[in-house]
């Protein structure tokens, strides 16, 4: 099925798990692909494919990924060495597409997008070890088509995934997505991959896809919106879900039962069903959420190093009573984030128990 067709002539498809998109004539590809990628000009389509997340290395079709992406193109109607395929969990219904452009000059993204399994930051923990083609396929990918209708040397196409990749990763810091392998904000996924294409017909020439010039910036904009877009449809993912304090803590492991165990530890008034919708609807405050934040900030600036700790504790103690005036002292020896997370949940479940029947708050 048609789904798109571009300006300068490409065509995207939606073929069962594949979009796939045919060139009108040569292109110069530059790719992570795991079949023909690198740099190519004999490509005659690229395609992105959605595959189950425990489907993996020899259990695949064809022994193996690179096989299996052969036996793909062959079925999508393409010799094996024309074109060049990527894999990810996302669903192909839910890839966005979206275009920019500045006179002459057009770039078209086409995104999939997915990190609440294995969003990672740069320099995370590994999950694995590659050994004899031997690897473990995990369910999150971003993957990023992107187009440019304009003449790109070699070096300029490299450079734009520089740019595609900053971009990505300023998308995932503007959602606060949480890394999964540690406390830091998300920068992309383990199994992240990028094909950019440009046309070489074109009788517009482009040497600088930095940041500083103009198709650096379109290919900034809409590679940064349209992975926003594809992790909302795939996941979710957007700033209304972020908008909550809980999602806001994940990463620094705090979870609702933490606030439930607090609670229990105070005689809380309330069952654990009431507690957690009360919890819940509180969570979505957006002063709570503000203080989250802040509090969220100070303790990665001293991961960081670029506050010392006694710091971070006593500003945060100030952040705390500006919002729990009858917040309890932080107890600054356990560290600063147990000691001001910690605080944070007590000051929660004060706010809850004003909340619960039979409260000196009620009525």
């Amino acid at each position: 099925m048609l789904i798109r067709e571009m300006k300068s002539g490409e065509k995207v498809f939606l073929e069962g798990d594949s979009l796939v998109v045919r060139f009108p004539g040569p292109r110069r590809v530059v790719s992570t692909a795991r079949i023909n990628g690198g740099y190519r000009e004999d490509l005659e389509a690229v395609f992105n494919h959605h595959i189950p997340g425990d489907r993996h290395g020899k259990g695949l079709p064809g022994g193996s990924v690179e096989g299996y992406l052969r036996c793909l193109a062959g079925k999508l109607g393409h010799a094996p060495d024309r074109v060049a395929g990527l894999l990810t969990a996302a669903r192909m219904e839910n890839a966005a597409i979206r275009s920019l452009s500045f006179r002459e000059l057009a770039v078209t993204a086409i995104i999939t997008a997915g990190v609440d399994v294995n969003g990672g930051r740069a320099g995370d923990p590994a999950r694995y070890y590659e050994r004899d083609g031997e690897w473990t396929y995990l369910g999150g990918t971003i993957n990023i088509l992107l187009f440019i209708d304009g003449n790109l040397p070699p070096h300029t196409m490299v450079r734009a995934i520089v740019t595609a990749t900053e971009a990505k990763a300023a998308a995932l810091q503007e959602l606060m997505a949480p890394s999964r392998y540690s406390h830091g904000i998300a920068t992309g996924s383990g199994t992240d991959q990028i094909i950019v294409v440009s046309n070489p017909g074109s009788p517009h020439f482009f040497t600088d896809s930095g940041q500083h010039s103009k198709l650096g910036e379109l290919i900034g904009r809409v590679v940064k919106e349209t992975t926003k877009e594809a992790l909302e449809k795939e996941t979710g993912l957007n700033p209304q879900r972020q908008c909550n304090f809980l999602a806001r803590l994940e990463r620094y492991g705090v979870k609702p039962e933490d606030f439930w165990e607090e609670a229990c530890r105070a005689a809380f008034p309330w069952d654990k069903s009431s507690y957690f919708a009360a919890l819940h609807r509180l969570a979505r405050d957006p002063g709570l959420v503000a203080l989250a934040a802040s509090l969220l900030h100070l303790l990665d600036e001293g991961e960081w190093g670029l506050l010392p700790a006694e710091v971070v504790v006593e500003q945060g103690e100030r952040y705390l009573k500006s919002s729990f005036p009858r917040c309890c002292p932080v107890e600054r020896e356990k560290g600063p984030a147990t000691s001001l997370l910690a605080a944070f949940i007590a000051g929660v479940n004060k706010l809850l128990a004003a909340e619960a029947p039979g409260s000196c708050g009620d009525g």
